[in-house]
């Protein structure tokens, strides 16, 4: 009995998510490469949809603030606090969720 392909791909990538601190992510920030994940989401499963390039979920999300760029202003406050993310890599993107808050704007 074999594995169905998108479990592998679950198991994998859940295996590939690590915290670290948002200091270690400047020069991605910089390069305009972070990507921000709602903690109403599972990491793990927008990451799984952007490898897949799903593009009407990851709109969906993104429309509703669930997912998008990180700003300025959340930038400067994780990097004063020194902040720690879950964070994965689905090249070219990190993508980073910060499981104390929620970022959801409307």
């Amino acid at each position: 009995m074999s594995t169905p392909p998108n479990d592998l791909l679950h198991g994998k990538i859940n295996l590939e998510t690590s915290h670290i601190n948002w200091h270690e992510l400047q020069t991605v920030f910089a390069r305009g490469q972070v990507v921000r994940v709602s903690s109403e989401l599972d990491l793990v499963e927008v990451a799984i949809k952007l490898s897949e390039d799903d593009k009407n979920t990851l709109e969906s999300w993104m429309t509703s603030g669930h997912v998008g760029e990180v700003d300025n202003e959340t930038a400067k406050q994780w990097y004063e606090t020194k902040k720690d993310l879950w964070a994965v890599v689905v090249r070219p993107w990190v993508l980073v969720q910060d499981s104390d808050s929620e970022q959801v704007k409307p």
